[in-house]
């Protein structure tokens, strides 16, 4: 079966997992070190971490594998589950692919870089709608590649 694993804790598209993943019969597991709330179903279940550093991601990279798709805004979490075999999009719905992570990773660093020099950068733009828009396309569409492959082998 198809999971989806939720980095929940700041995850604005919550709402929209559940009802694509309904749809297409997906199992949701939602991970975060507080517990959320979370609709009543049998696909979809809580998973609550400890508060440790980085335990959410600790427990979701565990997870990942062929028939995961993993939602995180995280990079480095990304990585490690591209690294698993699973797929990965952000919550805007750009997509992490073992292509393009090298350079996510990279542009990260100079932002840290930069942020421990003193400079003043902005964050990530603010969430839109035509972010949610990207995202709910972006899901539908992973879901149907990894199903579609799922019959195949």
């Amino acid at each position: 079966m198809i999971r989806i694993l939720v980095d929940a804790d700041a995850c604005p598209v919550k709402d929209e997992i559940y009802r694509v993943a309904l749809r297409h019969g997906a199992a949701v597991i939602v991970v975060s070190n507080a517990r959320l709330r979370i609709p009543d179903h049998p696909l979809i279940a809580r998973q609550v971490v400890s508060e440790a550093f980085d335990a959410a991601d600790d427990w979701i990279a565990e997870q990942a594998g062929a028939a995961t798709i993993v939602v995180t805004a995280d990079i480095l979490l990304a990585d490690r589950a591209l690294k698993a075999g699973a797929a990965v999009i952000a919550p805007n719905g750009r997509p992490f692919t073992t292509a393009s992570i090298g350079s996510a990773i990279a542009t990260r660093a100079i932002m840290a870089d930069l942020r421990a020099g003193g400079d003043v950068i902005g964050g990530p733009p603010p969430f839109q709608k035509s972010d949610r828009s990207r995202f709910l396309s972006a899901l539908d569409e992973a879901l149907v590649r990894l199903a579609r492959t799922i019959r195949q082998a």
